[in-house]
Protein backbone atom coordinates (compact mmCIF):
# COMPACT_ATOMS: atom_id res chain seq x y z
CA UNK A 1 0.00 0.00 0.00
CA UNK A 2 1.26 3.34 -0.60
CA UNK A 3 -0.12 7.40 -0.09
CA UNK A 4 0.70 8.79 -3.29
CA UNK A 5 2.92 11.12 -1.63
CA UNK A 6 6.26 11.08 -3.50
CA UNK A 7 9.03 10.71 -1.34
CA UNK A 8 11.80 10.90 -3.77
CA UNK A 9 12.33 11.33 -7.57
CA UNK A 10 15.19 8.98 -9.33
CA UNK A 11 16.44 8.67 -12.31
CA UNK A 12 16.55 5.65 -15.30
CA UNK A 13 20.32 4.95 -15.57
CA UNK A 14 19.93 1.62 -17.59
CA UNK A 15 16.87 -0.33 -19.92
CA UNK A 16 18.19 -3.88 -20.29
CA UNK A 17 15.35 -6.00 -22.74
CA UNK A 18 14.45 -9.63 -22.91
CA UNK A 19 11.93 -11.92 -24.22
CA UNK A 20 9.79 -11.49 -21.26
CA UNK A 21 11.05 -8.94 -18.64
CA UNK A 22 12.19 -5.58 -18.76
CA UNK A 23 14.80 -4.56 -16.23
CA UNK A 24 15.24 -1.46 -14.96
CA UNK A 25 18.20 0.23 -12.91
CA UNK A 26 17.06 3.62 -11.04
CA UNK A 27 19.08 5.52 -9.42
CA UNK A 28 17.44 7.66 -6.00
CA UNK A 29 18.86 9.42 -2.92
CA UNK A 30 16.89 6.24 -0.64
CA UNK A 31 19.35 5.03 2.10
CA UNK A 32 20.27 1.68 0.78
CA UNK A 33 20.33 0.14 4.34
CA UNK A 34 16.82 0.67 4.27
CA UNK A 35 16.24 -1.44 1.36
CA UNK A 36 15.75 -4.99 0.78
CA UNK A 37 15.42 -7.36 -1.59
CA UNK A 38 11.89 -7.99 -2.74
CA UNK A 39 11.07 -5.09 -1.86
CA UNK A 40 8.02 -3.01 -3.51
CA UNK A 41 8.36 0.66 -4.22
CA UNK A 42 6.07 2.50 -6.56
CA UNK A 43 8.00 3.98 -9.46
CA UNK A 44 5.52 6.51 -11.10
CA UNK A 45 2.73 4.92 -10.23
CA UNK A 46 3.49 1.10 -10.99
CA UNK A 47 4.40 -0.97 -7.72
CA UNK A 48 7.84 -2.83 -8.30
CA UNK A 49 9.97 -5.19 -6.93
CA UNK A 50 13.55 -4.59 -6.18
CA UNK A 51 15.21 -7.49 -7.81
CA UNK A 52 18.73 -6.31 -7.12
CA UNK A 53 20.43 -2.90 -5.35
CA UNK A 54 23.56 -1.16 -4.34
CA UNK A 55 25.13 1.45 -2.82
CA UNK A 56 26.61 4.45 -4.23
CA UNK A 57 27.39 8.40 -3.27
CA UNK A 58 24.78 10.16 -2.59
CA UNK A 59 22.15 7.21 -1.83
CA UNK A 60 21.67 4.24 -4.15
CA UNK A 61 20.50 2.24 -6.93
CA UNK A 62 17.98 -0.23 -7.66
CA UNK A 63 16.60 -2.55 -10.31
CA UNK A 64 13.02 -3.88 -11.05
CA UNK A 65 11.84 -6.06 -13.19
CA UNK A 66 8.48 -5.09 -15.45
CA UNK A 67 6.63 -8.38 -17.14
CA UNK A 68 4.55 -8.53 -20.25
CA UNK A 69 1.27 -6.65 -18.30
CA UNK A 70 3.05 -4.29 -16.57
CA UNK A 71 4.25 -3.15 -20.26
CA UNK A 72 0.74 -3.42 -21.68
CA UNK A 73 -0.79 -1.44 -19.56
CA UNK A 74 1.50 1.36 -18.06
CA UNK A 75 4.18 3.55 -19.21
CA UNK A 76 6.76 1.36 -18.29
CA UNK A 77 7.51 0.61 -22.24
CA UNK A 78 8.15 3.76 -22.64
CA UNK A 79 11.02 4.35 -19.76
CA UNK A 80 14.49 5.45 -21.67
CA UNK A 81 17.54 6.02 -19.84
CA UNK A 82 17.29 10.06 -18.83
CA UNK A 83 13.60 9.43 -17.39
CA UNK A 84 12.85 11.32 -13.96
CA UNK A 85 10.24 9.06 -11.93
CA UNK A 86 7.99 9.40 -8.92
CA UNK A 87 9.31 7.29 -5.93
CA UNK A 88 7.50 6.05 -3.03
CA UNK A 89 8.55 3.72 -0.56
CA UNK A 90 5.34 1.25 0.74
CA UNK A 91 3.31 1.98 3.59
CA UNK A 92 4.06 1.01 7.43
CA UNK A 93 1.70 1.12 10.03
CA UNK A 94 1.51 4.01 12.13
CA UNK A 95 2.82 6.02 9.09
CA UNK A 96 0.99 9.00 8.46
CA UNK A 97 -1.74 8.78 5.23
CA UNK A 98 -1.42 12.24 3.91
CA UNK A 99 -2.84 10.99 0.61
CA UNK A 100 -5.22 8.30 -0.40
CA UNK A 101 -5.02 4.75 -0.19
CA UNK A 102 -3.01 3.67 -3.45
CA UNK A 103 -2.16 -0.32 -4.78
CA UNK A 104 0.16 0.64 -6.88
CA UNK A 105 -2.03 -1.30 -9.97
CA UNK A 106 -2.57 0.64 -12.63
CA UNK A 107 -5.73 0.94 -14.18
CA UNK A 108 -5.00 2.37 -17.60
CA UNK A 109 -2.64 4.86 -19.20
CA UNK A 110 -4.28 8.44 -19.47
CA UNK A 111 -2.52 11.60 -21.62
CA UNK A 112 -2.18 15.43 -20.89
CA UNK A 113 -4.60 17.32 -23.21
CA UNK A 114 -3.39 20.86 -21.97
CA UNK A 115 -1.09 22.43 -19.44
CA UNK A 116 -2.16 26.12 -18.45
CA UNK A 117 0.18 28.06 -16.09
CA UNK A 118 -1.84 30.08 -13.69
CA UNK A 119 -0.26 33.43 -12.38
CA UNK A 120 -1.75 34.79 -8.70
CA UNK A 121 -0.05 38.20 -8.88
CA UNK A 122 -0.42 38.01 -4.99
CA UNK A 123 1.14 34.57 -4.87
CA UNK A 124 4.96 34.90 -4.05
CA UNK A 125 5.51 31.07 -3.98
CA UNK A 126 5.42 30.62 -7.72
CA UNK A 127 3.00 29.65 -10.60
CA UNK A 128 0.18 26.76 -10.59
CA UNK A 129 -0.17 24.71 -12.87
CA UNK A 130 -3.61 23.33 -14.43
CA UNK A 131 -3.33 20.22 -16.14
CA UNK A 132 -6.42 18.34 -18.22
CA UNK A 133 -5.84 14.46 -18.81
CA UNK A 134 -7.64 12.39 -20.95
CA UNK A 135 -8.04 9.26 -19.56
CA UNK A 136 -9.71 5.52 -20.89
CA UNK A 137 -13.76 5.85 -21.07
CA UNK A 138 -13.67 2.63 -18.87
CA UNK A 139 -12.32 4.46 -16.38
CA UNK A 140 -13.78 7.92 -16.65
CA UNK A 141 -16.82 6.43 -14.27
CA UNK A 142 -14.63 6.23 -11.16
CA UNK A 143 -13.52 10.06 -11.11
CA UNK A 144 -15.13 11.90 -9.54
CA UNK A 145 -14.94 16.39 -8.96
CA UNK A 146 -13.58 16.66 -5.23
CA UNK A 147 -12.45 13.14 -5.35
CA UNK A 148 -8.74 11.61 -5.34
CA UNK A 149 -6.97 9.94 -8.58
CA UNK A 150 -3.80 8.86 -8.91
CA UNK A 151 -1.77 10.17 -11.81
CA UNK A 152 2.12 9.02 -12.25
CA UNK A 153 2.27 8.07 -8.50
CA UNK A 154 1.13 11.22 -7.26
CA UNK A 155 -1.67 11.46 -5.09
CA UNK A 156 -4.07 14.69 -6.45
CA UNK A 157 -7.88 15.81 -6.34
CA UNK A 158 -9.82 16.00 -9.12
CA UNK A 159 -11.16 19.92 -9.69
CA UNK A 160 -13.72 18.88 -12.71
CA UNK A 161 -14.82 15.92 -14.52
CA UNK A 162 -16.21 16.82 -18.41
CA UNK A 163 -16.77 12.97 -19.94
CA UNK A 164 -13.61 11.06 -20.02
CA UNK A 165 -11.71 14.82 -19.17
CA UNK A 166 -10.35 15.54 -15.92
CA UNK A 167 -8.52 18.82 -14.35
CA UNK A 168 -6.18 18.71 -11.68
CA UNK A 169 -4.27 21.88 -10.05
CA UNK A 170 -0.26 21.57 -8.92
CA UNK A 171 0.72 23.86 -6.30
CA UNK A 172 4.72 25.28 -6.95
CA UNK A 173 5.73 22.65 -4.32
CA UNK A 174 4.34 19.71 -5.87
CA UNK A 175 5.90 21.18 -9.49
CA UNK A 176 9.11 21.20 -7.63
CA UNK A 177 9.60 18.06 -5.79
CA UNK A 178 7.54 15.72 -8.46
CA UNK A 179 8.50 15.07 -12.03
CA UNK A 180 4.77 17.11 -12.63
CA UNK A 181 7.41 20.29 -13.15
CA UNK A 182 8.34 18.49 -16.39
CA UNK A 183 5.07 16.93 -17.85
CA UNK A 184 3.91 18.87 -21.14
CA UNK A 185 0.98 18.33 -23.23
CA UNK A 186 0.72 14.59 -25.00
CA UNK A 187 2.81 13.07 -22.21
CA UNK A 188 1.31 9.53 -21.29
CA UNK A 189 0.22 9.49 -17.41
CA UNK A 190 -0.18 6.02 -15.37
CA UNK A 191 -3.90 6.17 -13.88
CA UNK A 192 -5.07 4.51 -10.57
CA UNK A 193 -8.67 5.43 -9.72
CA UNK A 194 -9.58 5.41 -5.92
CA UNK A 195 -10.17 1.93 -4.34
CA UNK A 196 -13.06 3.08 -2.60
CA UNK A 197 -14.62 4.20 -6.37
CA UNK A 198 -14.29 1.19 -7.60
CA UNK A 199 -15.35 -1.25 -5.02
CA UNK A 200 -18.81 1.12 -4.68
CA UNK A 201 -19.17 0.84 -8.35
CA UNK A 202 -19.18 -3.37 -8.13
CA UNK A 203 -21.19 -3.40 -4.91
CA UNK A 204 -24.02 -0.94 -7.40
CA UNK A 205 -23.58 -3.39 -10.73
CA UNK A 206 -25.03 -6.35 -7.92
CA UNK A 207 -27.86 -4.51 -6.23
Amino acid sequence: MFTGLVSDVGTVVSVTESDKLRRIRIESAYDPSTILMGASIACSGPCLTVVAFGEQEGGCWFEVDAAAETLAKTTVNEWAVGRHLNLERSLKIGDELGGHIVTGHVDGVGQIVSRRMVTDADNPWGETAEFTIAVPKELARFIATKGSVCLDGTSLTVNSVDGNKLTVLLIPHTLTVTTWGERKEGDSINVEVDLMARYAARLTEKI
